[in-house]
């Protein structure tokens, strides 16, 4: 959902393909970032656990989605057999026409004539891997706020994801400006919109991401196998759930897990100089990078609520962003 969102921002037409499962697993992404922004996203799912299903797991949730569909407001076009298929047109039409989600409900009756014995080609290519790691881990002494304030200083035409909640809230106090994009909803998100808008676009793209936001995702090894030259991701790391209360988050190197997902350029820093340093020297080298900046718990108590909606942050965004 995230990098569909990217891709539409920066200009893109996204098409998703699905299982209705995975359809399922992403409801709230598809509720709190596709439709709260407005955003056109044609989904092709094929329709588990109506037709012929061996899994008795697929049923329960297959057999509910109309129904779950309809009590969510979402546009849905079943098609059961060959002779529709090209709904299929339609519903790409309308999802663009009208800036939203359309799915496409495919029933497996459309396809059981055909010829499903080719074989996958995919394989493991043959590669070797050698790493040593060895950093340490020292007190910040930032606050979220601070690096945020620091960060702002060196943007000038990059594009900016800013994550869910406080982390929005900081960036808008500080440096409000038509290219950044302020996340209301969707945790997880953040890295994978940016790597959508990176792809689409030629203009450099930094993402400002946390460490439990991280944890909500998998998206870096997908963002070291596309190496996107124009993607900088940050992580705020303050060890916390810094928009509910900084609950502690169970701890995990996210540099490390940068630098297993195959990124190559990363770095981590503590303290207000070393972060300026990185800054300053940030595309001396192309991406993917990933910075991780480890700073204190806490929040600044006057980041008041985004005054713009969704659709405000949306129809800017894209305007400069194209």
């Amino acid at each position: 959902m995230g990098v569909s969102a990217g891709v539409y921002l920066a200009g893109g037409k996204p098409l998703m393909m699905i299982q209705s499962t995975g359809l399922g697993n992403a409801i709230n992404a598809l509720m709190s970032l596709t439709v709260t922004y407005g955003l056109p996203l044609p989904i092709i799912a094929s329709w588990r656990g109506v037709y012929n299903e061996k899994i008795e797991a697929q049923v329960p949730l297959g057999k509910a989605l109309p129904n779950v569909l309809d009590a969510l407001r979402l546009k849905y076009t079943i098609i059961d057999d060959s002779s529709q298929i090209e709904l299929v047109e339609e519903v790409v039409q309308d999802a663009f026409d009208n800036e939203r989600p359309h799915i496409a409900l495919i029933s497996p009756k459309t396809w059981e004539n055909g010829d499903d014995s080719e074989e996958s080609t995919v394989s493991h290519k043959p590669r070797r891997m050698r790493l040593r790691y060895e950093k340490e881990l020292k007190t910040p002494e930032m606050r979220r706020y601070d690096a945020i304030k620091v960060i702002s200083e060196y943007l000038t035409e990059e594009a900016v994801i800013a994550n869910i909640g406080v982390p929005s809230k900081e960036l808008y106090a500080i440096q409000d400006r038509a290219l950044n994009f302020y996340m209301l909803g969707s945790l997880g998100q953040v890295s994978p919109i940016g790597l959508g808008v990176a792809l689409k676009t030629k203009r450099e793209t930094m993402v400002l991401d946390g460490d439990g936001s991280l944890l909500m995702s998998n998206i870096l090894p997908i963002v070291a196998s596309k190496k996107p030259e124009n993607l900088s991701i940050v992580c705020l790391d303050n060890g916390t759930w810094g928009s509910t209360g900084d609950q502690p988050a169970p701890y995990a190197d996210t540099e490390l897990m940068a630098i297993s997902a195959g990124i190559a350029n990363t770095k981590r820093v503590h303290t207000e100089e070393e972060l300026r340093a990185d800054l300053e020297r940030l595309y001396e080298v192309a991406g993917p990078r990933f910075l991780h900046v480890l700073v204190k718990p806490g929040t600044v108590p006057t980041a008041e609520n985004i005054k713009l909606s969704a659709e405000q942050i949306k129809i800017r965004f894209r305007a400069v962003c194209v």
